[in-house]
């Protein structure tokens, strides 16, 4: 799903065993281990907030792997490298390799339509006589739309968990697409849990055992699979929102290739070296017809091949993936020429990930996100009577809604078409979210007698954005970095309804963010 001083903490740190390769031992073009740690002290800040990262490295010298962090608040045990991580929007890649065994197997074609493969009550939308192809789907250019319309998560803390095979089919079956396949590339969570699912159909097995016939079990990945084993469960990382609070794990049996797998950064390193041919493989050919093409994506410097995206500057390329969860953000990438690969892990979801690290790693040039450390947001107690002078509706855009609640002692936030979720105050006029790393401001100007709502987005699984009270005197916007906030001006100021400018962002998302340009 992602954008984004020092802070001199301990470190704790885990060394794997050097692999020497048949190659000549070279200089690493990957920054040394002192200066990895330096990077993942300064990005999570204090070792005794139960959140973490880890980075793995693979180069012509061996691999070796960096942690900091521990498993939980409640469990001192520093990460490592077998250290189990969602691994999100990464699926997608093992998804589309697995897509490339089974055309070198001979079982489908990269230009099978889809729906060859669905059963007679589903129907996959078609445009201009075109039928989506398994080609379109694994290159995000079948004009399906990000997230089905009919997705309606009743848990914002699981949203895939309720979401069934049967809603997928009765939104195919229902969709009309909006432009030409394969005209334009859009990154499509819909398109590529639905590719895992075909592909499952035609090869008679569910997802999860899909993936580990074809790529698990031939690479020996033994901590890569979407069912966390009992052992797994035990070296898991506990996910944690951008507000430092534990979430849950999340499931996504309907959209599995999308986004479902946990791995490690040991299974991921050796899938990287795979990758790079520093271990020989059946999985060779399908490797290297996965980033055999290259398709614009609409961004600079960005391309696409199958499932992996690739970033080319100054003649240098990075084929790499992201993912996102609520409580995980995760980036895998490598270098083909300089035969380097790095992966990075944390369990938590911030809006900016690691991905800066993980380009920085493999090539200096990319820039580090200046990002401060996430900040813990305490819960105070309030007179509940408070609330009451907040609550209300905000308008955020000419069909979204934002409503302001209270039900007893406890106070409630809304937006139109989303589940309500629970504000918790830090004083009588800030209040966080729990579920998403968004703080909401009720700022009194006593001198002028307005109220004003401001809205910091400081990213995670969704945010909130520009407030506007539904009042007879509409107020503008007004729109500032990181902040919207709006000021109600005079009748004789007052801006037209048809000028004004609004601003409408999700409260909660989908997760599995597409992958940011940065």
């Amino acid at each position: 799903m992602i954008s984004r001083t020092s802070f001199p903490f301990a470190l704790g740190v885990i060394f794997l065993g050097t692999t020497t390769f048949a190659q000549a031992p070279v200089d690493s073009p990957v920054p040394a281990d002192t200066e990895i740690r330096q990077i993942l002290a300064d990005r999570t800040g204090g070792e005794n907030l139960g959140i973490g990262m880890v980075v793995g490295v693979i180069d012509q010298k061996g691999r070796r792997v960096v942690s900091y962090g521990s498993l939980a608040k409640d469990d001192k045990r520093p990460l490592n490298g077998d250290t189990v991580f969602e691994i999100g929007s990464m699926t997608k890649v093992f998804t589309s390799l697995v897509l490339m065994d089974m055309v070198q197997r001979g079982e489908v074609a990269l230009t099978d339509p889809v729906s060859k493969y669905l059963p007679p009550n589903a129907k996959a939308p078609e445009r201009n006589n075109r039928k989506i192809t398994l080609q379109d789907l694994s290159t995000q250019s079948s004009g399906l739309p990000r997230m089905p319309s009919n997705f309606n998560p009743k848990d914002a803390l699981n949203p895939y968990a309720e979401y069934s095979v049967e809603q997928m089919y009765q939104f195919l079956s229902g969709y009309q697409l909006t432009r030409d396949i394969g005209e334009k590339y859009e990154y499509s969570n819909l398109g590529v849990g639905l590719l895992g699912h075909v592909l499952s159909l035609r090869a008679g097995m569910d997802y999860e055992a899909l993936v580990r016939s074809r790529i698990c079990e031939p690479l020996g990945m033994t901590s890569t699979r979407v069912t966390l084993s009992p052992e797994m469960k035990l070296r898991l990382a506990i996910g944690h929102s951008a507000t430092l609070n534990a979430v849950p794990n999340w499931d996504l049996p309907t959209l599995a290739g999308a986004g479902a797998l946990r791995s490690s950064a040991n299974d991921l390193l050796t899938f990287l070296a795979a990758n790079l041919g520093y271990v020989k493989t059946p999985l060779a050919a399908a490797m290297a017809a996965e980033v055999s093409i290259r398709r614009p994506t609409g961004g600079p410097h960005m391309e696409i091949a199958y499932g992996w995206h690739v970033q080319t500057k100054d003649g240098k390329s990075i084929i790499w993936h992201n993912g996102g969860t609520g409580g995980y953000r995760t980036y895998m990438g490598y270098d083909p020429k300089r035969r380097a690969g790095v992966v990075v892990l944390s369990n938590i979801s911030t809006a900016e990930g690691p991905d800066d690290i993980g380009r920085y790693l493999l090539d200096a040039s990319y820039p580090l996100l200046k990002v401060k450390p996430p900040q813990e947001h305490k819960e105070v107690t309030v007179d509940t009577k408070t609330f009451d002078s907040y609550v209300g509706s905000y308008q955020m855009g000419p069909n979204a809604i934002l409503a302001i609640s209270r039900e007893g002692d406890r106070f409630y936030v809304q937006l139109t078409g989303q589940p309500k979720l629970q504000l918790f105050p830090e004083s009588e006029r800030k209040f966080f979210l729990k579920v998403v790393d968004a703080q909401v401001t009720f700022d009194t100007d006593p001198q002028v007698k307005r109220r004003k709502q401001s809205c910091t987005r400081a990213g995670g699984t969704g945010w909130l954005s520009g407030l506007t009270r539904l009042r007879p005197n509409w107020p503008r916007f007004k729109r500032r970095r990181g902040l919207m906030q709006w000021r109600k001006e005079s009748r004789t100021k007052r801006s037209h309804p048809a000028r004004r400018r609004r601003f409408a962002v999700p409260l909660t998302s989908s997760g599995l963010g597409s992958p940011n340009t940065n």
